[in-house]
């Protein structure tokens, strides 16, 4: 790697505290650009880099068929890495500025409705033994919280304080935040607490473990989401993910502040919270089209 490559990842995580998956992600885009910059003029140096240059990576991508959004974020990094090589006077411009960027289309996010979820939690679906007792508070949870995936399988025991009913869960960046959760899902949490220290001697401080008594891992997670909400909803995806954006959904639709759910997803901007105003804007026109006179 080269020592500028290396350095500028080095202020990433050590300055700016990026996650791992962000450094990994950065690292193969800037692997990328310089893979490119060699089959086109058999180097890589910061010093010739141009706008023309950069243009050629964007156009070499989409034939590629990278997605919108990919092309996008690896251009993002590679801005990212001239903006930081600017700010240590290594060069006098940033050729990744104003580069012509394809469009994204905006996805509106799926969500599970508020009857399916309180069918699925509420009808008998998880069994009483260990694993379905914690399958059924890993689906309150993700739905009660807004968290995401990453978040609840670093969740220890000492995270959750039933006597405030709140959760502190460690996000992007390493930044901490405190999210409420309804006091009626403490006798959940007890009961999992107390069938998790009849089953396993030893407590590891994890709040979450495997029929081993070991950390959950994602994929475990996933797994259990995906097959629980396949027991209410036809949606295609069905993820942790889409739990955090019912979370959102159905707090805005229910007249939440949207700066409040922002914090409480965890967003650093409001851009990233506004996508789900779209949805409610769609039960809004629903509404008007159904009880307004000329609607």
């Amino acid at each position: 790697m080269d020592k500028h490559q290396e350095s500028f990842l080095n202020y990433l995580k050590y300055e700016k505290r990026f996650s791992s998956h962000t450094l990994t992600a950065y690292s193969n885009d800037l692997g990328q650009f310089e893979q490119f910059c060699f089959e086109v003029s058999g180097e890589f140096n910061i010093y010739k880099a141009d706008s023309k240059l950069l243009r050629g990576w964007v156009i070499a991508l989409m034939e590629k068929n990278i997605s919108p959004k990919s092309v996008n974020r690896k251009v993002s990094a590679i801005k990212s890495f001239f903006k930081y090589l600017m700010k240590n006077e290594l060069v006098s411009q940033n050729p990744a500025l104003n580069i012509p960027l394809p469009k994204i289309r905006k996805k509106l996010p799926s969500f599970v409705g508020t009857e399916s979820l309180d069918h699925l939690l509420d009808d008998g679906f998880f069994p009483d033994d260990f694993e379905g007792v914690r399958d059924k508070l890993i689906v309150s949870l993700f739905y009660c919280t807004g968290i995401r995936l990453s978040e609840l399988v670093s969740l220890k025991e000492v995270n959750v304080d039933t006597r405030e009913s709140t959760v502190k869960v460690l996000g992007k960046r390493n930044k901490e935040r405190i999210i409420p959760y309804p006091r009626s899902l403490n006798p959940l949490i007890g009961e999992y607490v107390l069938l998790k220290a009849e089953t396993f001697r030893v407590n590891n401080g994890w709040l979450f473990v495997t029929s081993k008594g070991e950390r959950v891992y994602s994929k475990l997670v996933y797994r259990v989401v995906k097959n629980n909400l396949g027991k209410v909803t036809l949606l295609e995806k069905k993820s942790p993910h889409v739990l955090r954006h019912s979370y959102a959904t159905h707090l805005l639709n229910k007249g939440a502040d949207l700066n409040a759910v922002k914090e409480l997803l965890g967003h650093s901007s409001l851009a990233a919270t506004q996508i789900y105003t779209h949805t409610t804007f769609e039960k809004l026109q629903s509404i008007y089209k159904q009880t307004h006179p000329r609607g």
